[in-house]
């Protein structure tokens, strides 16, 4: 099963008609969410305007039979602490979350679409 997890960057320009990204998601079977990315999409709700539409749109693209939220496991944390190591050996940190994505991405075994290019310094990560 062809498995992609989006960043947070995807979902805001999926919902803004991105047709590159809409052509992109729409290769897969399966979309993982982590849960870490909609933390940073409620948090980004509640300092906008539309607070209940947003979140109206975020539950039914949720309620999709492709969409699956990821939730950190146990074994997320190793991941996430085996990434942390390998960016502070290279002088390359990134933000914290998004190490998280990156950890639900590798567990998951989904390749992770974004935006943010800094996603490129961990090795093993899949970019679609």
């Amino acid at each position: 099963m062809q498995t992609l997890c989006i960043d947070t960057n995807i979902y805001s320009a999926l919902r803004r008609g991105d047709k590159s990204v809409v052509k992109k998601i729409s290769q897969y079977e399966r979309v993982v969410v982590p849960v870490v990315v909609l933390g940073e999409l409620r948090a980004g709700f509640l300092g906008g305007s539309k607070i209940a539409e947003n979140q109206q749109n975020l539950t039914e693209f949720l309620a999709s039979e492709f969409v699956y939220v990821a939730k950190a496991s146990e074994a997320t944390t190793s991941i996430y602490a085996e990434l942390v190591a390998e960016l502070k050996r290279k002088g390359k940190p990134i933000p914290t979350n998004d190490i998280w994505i990156a950890a639900i991405a590798l567990e998951q075994r989904a390749r992770l679409l974004t935006l943010d290019a800094h996603f490129a310094n961990i090795d093993g990560l899949n970019l679609a």
